[in-house]
């Protein structure tokens, strides 16, 4: 009884800290009749988050770059589907960086989403006005014929596998990034992750979990075949979560980790390996070699499993990141009026105000920051 009240507690707390901080005054951009800049995109513009002065001065200070070293460089996919946990997410982390002005976003969007790249552009661009980014678009036939069939078909996205080119998407001279999924909120100092070292030309890192069953991300077949197996004879591999991750792009290029992570699966299409979507690849190639972060930069499962989607509580710990991996979204569970208690400590970063989005192709080319196209 006890720990259960502890935990309580713990929730109580962390969601006063949360929310305390928010009272400031929010502006709408749009509206839900589809009026503003050309279409109705129903969220709210965010608070203009700057630097303090003992914040680094970067040397390009006048004209901010995505090749800027001195930036804290975040990966984000960006779509119409998940469109609404990118903003939190995003609105997440300049709320909590000691020094937001300082980070950078690299959004990777789909060639064929509902919203087009131009619109989305526009979006994040109205929502914070002041954000350091630039938009990436995806071709998904780079990848379309390695996805194979999961056990949840959200997970067959070919964006969820935008990840595995980041060393081929993002400008060559950005060496290092964060990667995060969408579906997370960030409640401490993002430059905290940032620091994190690579030691041993490490190429990832992230929070291991070496307490799980590895054995069940893959099939039976994988396991009984000695041939398959033995890419684990020597390592001690642990589970990781790919939605949170600090990546040397420098380390990845000239290892072609990508190439690694498409024979695997190659391999897949073949041999069925194992169940799940994008995951497993990453566990092949990385598992037992990952730099240990931390758990609590990565507070996961929160949206319970693939199937039921399931209320969760959190780990035992401190927490900078909630991740709601998993079926449950919590901007769904909200609006369908059943939430999950930890979804209320999402809801302080929700900038939605209810409208949807319209594509149109009249706008000017000057709300680009700039694009870029993979395989194009």
């Amino acid at each position: 009884m006890r720990s259960i009240f502890h935990a309580a507690a713990a929730v109580f707390l962390l969601h006063f800290f949360l929310t305390v901080t928010f009272s400031v005054g929010i502006r709408t951009i749009g509206g839900g009749d589809g009026s503003g800049p050309g279409f109705g995109f129903g969220f709210s513009e965010a608070p203009d988050y700057r630097n303090g002065v003992e914040c680094p001065v970067s040397v390009n200070k006048e004209v901010v770059s995505s090749c800027d070293p001195d930036l804290v460089h975040v990966a984000m996919t960006l779509d119409s589907e998940y469109l609404r946990g990118t903003i939190a997410a995003v609105h997440s982390v300049l709320r909590h960086a000691s020094c937001p002005e300082n980070v950078f976003f690299h959004f990777i969007a789909a060639e064929f989403d509902p919203a087009s790249p131009r619109v989305l552009s526009k979006l994040v661009r109205s929502t914070f006005p002041s954000l350091n980014f630039k938009i990436y678009i995806f071709r998904e036939d780079a990848v379309i014929n390695l996805i194979s069939s999961s056990i949840r078909q959200a997970l067959e996205n070919p964006l969820n596998y935008a990840r595995n080119y980041l060393g081929d998407i993002l400008d060559l001279c950005v060496d290092r990034v964060i990667y995060l999924d969408s579906d997370l909120v960030v409640v401490d100092d993002i430059h905290k992750l940032w620091n994190t070292a690579l030691t041993n030309s490490r190429v990832i890192g992230a929070p291991e979990y070496c307490h799980a069953n590895f054995t069940k991300y893959f099939t039976d077949g994988f396991w009984s075949d000695p041939v398959l197996s033995r890419v684990f004879h020597s390592r001690r591999p642990c589970y990781f979560n790919t939605g949170v991750m600090v990546m040397d792009l420098v380390r990845w290029r000239e290892g072609n980790y990508r190439k690694r992570i498409e024979n695997w699966m190659e391999i897949q299409r073949k041999r069925r390996i194992y169940e799940l979507g994008s995951l497993p690849p990453f566990l092949l190639v990385f598992a037992g070699n990952v730099e240990a972060i931390d758990h609590k930069w990565n507070q996961h499962g929160l949206g319970g499993d693939n199937v039921r989607g399931s209320c969760r509580s959190l780990h035992t710990g401190p927490v900078s990141l909630l991740h709601w991996s998993g079926k449950g979204k919590p901007w769904v569970r909200l609006d369908a009026r059943n939430p999950c208690p930890l979804d209320h400590l999402w809801k302080p970063y929700d900038l939605y105000t209810g409208s949807s989005i319209k594509d149109r192709s009249s706008f000017p080319s000057s709300i680009f920051l700039g694009f870029s196209s993979y395989l194009s």
